[in-house]
């Protein structure tokens, strides 16, 4: 449709499988730039990656063909593959089920891209869960407080 413009910003956050710190700093350049390739492949466009151990935010653009749901399934299912058959890790390397995915206003990106690279200063005064849980409420996302951590 040549109709058709958008600008479809999105910041994701999940986290390893039951919050185990995987992502160790042998691993994190190489996993952010192999999720960045991922997006590439799908059409979309990765912005900002960062994080620490047990959890990671992007900042990305995504076609708008492709849902959320379709692209994280995508990026996690490569990802934990690549890792798995890739490295050798003392254990079994997998991402939650779920995640957070917050639009993110074109006047906003610079902002977001700061918070996500700080993300190690950040934790360093709050928790991944406490972190969670302002994003939720920031973005007026209901949950329930006994599935937050399933």
């Amino acid at each position: 449709m040549p109709s058709t413009y958008t600008n479809l910003l999105y910041h994701i956050v999940f986290s390893t499988k039951q919050r185990l710190p995987l992502i160790t700093a042998d691993l994190q350049d190489e996993l952010y730039k192999y999720i960045g390739g991922i997006i590439r492949a799908e059409g979309g466009v990765l912005l900002e990656i960062g994080g620490i151990t047990d959890h990671i935010h992007l900042l990305t653009k995504f076609k708008p063909s492709k849902s959320i749901s379709e692209m994280l399934n995508r990026i996690k299912a490569n990802s934990s593959k690549w890792v798995n058959q890739e490295k050798i890790k003392p254990r079994r390397f997998g991402w939650q089920e779920g995640y957070s995915a917050f639009t993110v206003s074109e006047s906003q990106v610079s902002t977001v891209k700061e918070y996500i690279r700080n993300q190690e200063q950040h934790h360093r005064q709050q928790s991944f869960k406490e972190e969670l849980v302002v994003l939720l409420e920031r973005h007026g996302v209901s949950y329930d407080e006994q599935y937050l951590w399933n």
